[in-house]
This record gives structure tokens, C-alpha cells and sequence, in this order.
């Protein structure tokens, strides 16, 4: 594990490929078990980044392309490593985040055509050597996930993001871009059916989780009980 205390465990997909429903399912399994789990976001997750994700979600960054765009994504990633995700792993948390390094892959250097050796090195010093021990990635056509993203945009006052709002043909290049990321790094990233029903999607995720989590503590019995 790159983390020699806590678990790194960070959900990509498409837009609408349902990554807060399964974080939240998993957190809530892993707080019963009793793990400390932390949930968190990109971009956000902490203060800075947090200033950052309006800028970019809300287009006002969109007009200073995507080299801009890719610079302030890394910069809010910076952030959140160092005040929010690292100081977690340290104490022992299971860290679940919507989006990470993978977003970036495939949002700025895939369907942006960033250059590669620009995105490696935007990439190293935003992380800072802190990688995830296993990424979900949810996979769903990208018209079905449109659909999702947009009847939940519905009722939000804030409407579609910057990214929703982008053509079809757009975010199905994306989808094969996870497709591809899952398979040429298959021992940390693990494909899964989005399609599926919610309870089938938990279980498959399950799966995947289950071999990397740390032993619980053992918990010393109370006098009473001896």
C-alpha cells in the first residue's frame, strides 16, 4: 500500500455514473465495521480547493482554456493532498474521494489534448508522492449518465456544470478514456458496471475494497467482561 496506515480509495466515472451514491453507501459499511472513514471531493475537499471548484465548475475559468484550467485542478489537488487527505492516512482514516488524478487524465489530458509530459509533471507535484491504493471506476454509457447528471441538475438551482453541459460525443470519449485507464493499471483500478442495480454495484465494489482494508484495532476487554 502507498500508504503505510490509512487506505486511499477514490471513485471516478462519467458525469451521472453514480460515484456519490456508492462513497456514501461504502462509508456508511465501513463506519458500522468501524473504520474511520473520511469522505471528500474533487475538486474541493478543503478550504483552498474548495474556492478553487466554483472557478472551475462555474465556467468563469473556461474562457483561459484548458492549459488554465488544468493548472488551478492542480493547485486545488495540492491543497487537499497536503491539509486534508495526507493528515488522514497519517492517523489511520479510509480515505473515499469523488475524483482524483484520474479525472485529470482524462478531462484535461484526453478530451483537453494536453500534452502528456505537461499533465506528468502538473500531476507529480500535486500529489506529492500520495496515490490511491485501489480507484473504482463506474462505467455507464455516456448518454444514460447525461441523463442522470441533468434530472439531478434539474433540482438544483445552480443547473448543469461546466462540464455537463459539453457534447455527447464529448463524454463518450471520456467513458473509453476510464475504459482505458482501468485497463492498463488493472492492479489499482477496477472497472465496474454502472448499469447495474445500485445493491449489485455496493456488492461488486465491495469486492475490490474488502482485501485492502486495514485490521481494526482489537479492542481490550473491560474488567467486568474478564
Amino acid at each position: 500500500m502507498s500508504q503505510s496506515k490509512g487506505r486511499f480509495i477514490t471513485f471516478e466515472g462519467g458525469e451521472g455514473a453514480g460515484k456519490s451514491t456508492q462513497i456514501s453507501r461504502l462509508a456508511d459499511l465501513l463506519r458500522r465495521r468501524g473504520h474511520d472513514v473520511l469522505v471528500t471531493r474533487e475538486p474541493g475537499g478543503s478550504q483552498g480547493a474548495e474556492a478553487v471548484r466554483h472557478v472551475l465548475l462555474s465556467g468563469q475559468a473556461e474562457e483561459f482554456g484548458v492549459r488554465m484550467e488544468a493548472v488551478l485542478f492542480a493547485a486545488a489537488r495540492s491543497d487537499h493532498v497536503e491539509q486534508v487527505i495526507r493528515p488522514a492516512l497519517a492517523e489511520g482514516t479510509i480515505v473515499l474521494c469523488d475524483r482524483f488524478i484520474d479525472s485529470s487524465r482524462v478531462y484535461q489530458g484526453v478530451t483537453g489534448n494536453l500534452e502528456p509530459a505537461l499533465m506528468r509533471n502538473l500531476e507529480r507535484v500535486a500529489v506529492n508522492g500520495v496515490m490511491p491504493d485501489l480507484t473504482i471506476i463506474l462505467d455507464v454509457p455516456a448518454e444514460s449518465g447525461l441523463a442522470r447528471a441533468r434530472k439531478r441538475g434539474s433540482s438544483d438551482s445552480a443547473g448543469p456544470d461546466r462540464f455537463e453541459k459539453e457534447e455527447i460525443s464529448t463524454h463518450e470519449m471520456r467513458r473509453q478514456a476510464f475504459r482505458d485507464l482501468a485497463q492498463s493499471e488493472p492492479k489499482r483500478c477496477k472497472l465496474i458496471d454502472g448499469t447495474l442495480s445500485q445493491d449489485a454495484v455496493a456488492l461488486s465494489v465491495l469486492e475490490h475494497v474488502d482485501p485492502i482494508l486495514p485490521a481494526l484495532p482489537v479492542r481490550e476487554k473491560s474488567a467486568k467482561g474478564r
